[in-house]
Parts: structure tokens; sequence; C-alpha cells
């Protein structure tokens, strides 16, 4: 009589099927628990006879072990599939997410300081709030010149709404990293100084009140312009291919001397004229000389051992040139589908 209850309880646990954790412990309270089938079995087994006991003993052993087994597998699976929708984030929107993409200035702006630290330069970082004597003390600017007017600088009030002469300013160019960077480091410099600049300008197609820069400065023994040139050509081959030419006009800045305005060949025509370049098979990308003697020494160098040269360029120019964008307010306003444009970027 056991050993038929035995043998009938064997063919249910090996059916046994639940479709959650709930009726898993429900069977698990039916056959395991205390008042459970099996425990009664094993009860009902006192009552055998001591020649039949071993057989019995062994077959319900086996019974409970298989029992025990089923429905640990059971639990393994039902905790393996709430493992699983744990992973899932429940307050998420369940439409697709439109991923951003990178912004065409930093895609530039990646792509110049990469090219350059081929070659040595390291990048260089300073404030965008910044003083007068970096921004231009340092830098060979006359008190009287015209870049420090009003009407070019955003000057910071140091108490506000009261109009005061102010020291404090909002950096018209990166060239003051370069200046914090010569007073701290000791000569041979090799530095790119990527970042935002600020000028008082009206905001139009071709012109913002702020944009991006960025510079490049070296200093060491015996530089001259002739490194200058084929640093600035490599830079060009590699951003706007191998067939880029480049031509240096004489120019004036403050802060260099010899100075120059580089163009390179216009990578739309291929030098032979167009509306881009105005047909002159040419384009205007940055400013650059070699270090005026009288900022090596501002900066604590000696310009009798040291030489060195600087050079400058416009992000939002580099990205015209790349990408052929005509409006610069479009860098700045964030419309998602002007963006959407350099998705494969």
């Amino acid at each position: 009589m056991l050993k038929d209850s035995i043998q009938s309880l064997m063919a249910q646990v090996n059916g046994i099927k639940a479709n959650n954790a709930e009726e898993l412990e429900a069977l698990r309270i039916k056959y395991l628990s205390k008042k459970g089938e099996i425990t009664a079995l094993f009860n009902e087994f006192r009552n055998v006879p001591a020649d039949q006991k071993r057989e019995l003993g062994q077959m319900l052993n086996q019974l409970r072990q298989q029992t025990e087994e089923r429905i640990n597998e059971l639990k393994e699976q039902f905790e393996a599939k709430q493992a699983e929708a744990d992973k899932l984030d429940l307050t998420r929107t369940p439409d697709p997410i439109a991923l951003g993409t990178r912004h065409p200035l930093s895609l530039v702006k990646e792509e110049i300081v990469d090219i350059f630290s081929r070659i040595g330069f390291t990048v260089a970082e300073g404030p965008e709030v910044e003083d007068d004597k970096h921004v231009y003390g340092m830098l060979n600017f006359a008190p009287e010149h015209p870049a420090r007017d009003m009407q070019d600088t955003f000057f910071v009030e140091k108490e506000i709404g009261v109009q005061k002469p102010t020291d404090v300013l909002l950096r018209s160019h990166t060239s003051s990293v370069q200046t914090r960077v010569m007073t701290s480091q000791k000569p041979p410099i090799r530095v790119l100084c990527p970042g935002r600049v600020y000028r008082n300008e009206a905001i139009s197609a071709r012109a913002h009140c702020f944009f991006h820069q960025v510079e490049g400065l070296y200093i060491d023994k015996n530089v001259s312009f002739a490194d200058l040139r084929e640093a600035l050509l490599y830079f060009s081959k590699e951003m706007f291919g191998a067939e880029t030419k480049i031509r240096l006009r004489p120019s004036y800045f403050p802060f260099t001397e010899p100075s120059a305005e580089m163009d390179i060949s216009c990578n739309i025509c291929g030098g032979t004229g167009c509306s881009f370049c105005k047909g002159t098979g040419w384009v205007e990308i940055l400013g650059c000389g070699m270090v005026d003697p009288n900022v090596l020494e501002a900066c604590g160098i000696d310009s009798k051992e040291y030489s060195g040269y600087a050079f400058g360029m416009g992000v939002e120019r580099i990205t015209n040139l790349k990408y052929r964008v005509k409006d610069l307010r479009l860098f700045s306003e964030n419309d998602v589908r002007f963006l959407k444009q350099f998705e494969s970027c």
C-alpha cells in the first residue's frame, strides 16, 4: 500500500509545473512541509514491517530528493526571469529615444587638437574671465590700443550697476592662456590653447559675440619662421587634404613680429576660383608670426636665448570651410535639424 502511494506521488512530482513563484510555493508546501504529503508518507513508514523498511526507505528518500530538486529547478528559473525583469527601466518612455550627436564645433576642435598632438603639442587651458594683464598687458598691447575699448571687449563691472574702469574682462582671445603658460613653465614650451572667447560685436551670419579659437605656441632655442611654416603646412594638408597649398601674407599683430595671415587654396574649387573664395582661389584661415621679444621678456623668458612662434585660428572658420556652413548663428541656436546633419561625422 505504501509502495503504491510512493510510486503515485513520484509520478506527480515528475510532472510538477508552476506559472509563477506563488504557485511554486504552494506546491512546496503541499509536498515538503511538515503537513505535506511526503512527510505523511514518512510518518506512515514507521509502521512498515522490518523486512520492507530498506526498500521503502530508499524509495521515500529518492522521492523527497527528486521533489526538492524539481522545486529548486523551477525556483531558479523564476529567479532568473525576475533578475532579467529588474534590469528594465520602467520609467523610460516606450517610444524610441533619439540619440544626440557631436556638435560640429566639437568635432572640428578635437580634429585640430589631434593633428597638432601628432607633432608634440599638448593642450593647455585657462579661465574665461581674465584680467587685463594676461589678455593685453603681457602681449605687448599699447595702453591706448583699440582692442581695450569698451566697443571691442566685454569688461566685468566690479559693482553691479556702477560704471567704473576695471581690469576684469571676458577674454577676447585664448592668447591669455599662452601668457599664463609662459609665466609658469620653462622652455621648451609647445602648447595648444582651445577655448571660447568673447568680443563685443553685433550678431550676424558672419559674426558673433562669442566664438571659439585654437591657438598654438612653440618656444625653444633656434625656433625659426621656417618651423612655423612647416607646422602650418602639415596642419593644412591633414585637415583639408594632401593637395592643399598655403600662402603667407605680411600682417601686423601686437604680440608677434614678423606677423602673417595664412591662406589655403580653396578646397571647393581647388584654387581655380569660385564664389566661396571670391574668385581668388585662396581662403584666409588663421594669423601667425614669431613671438615678439617684448612678450617673451614680459613673461620672464630670455628673448636672447629663446625664440618662438604662435598662431591662432577660429574654430567656426575652419568648420565653415570643412562643412560649408554659411551662417555662424546656426552653431549656437541648437536647432536639432541642423545638428542631425552631423550624425555620421
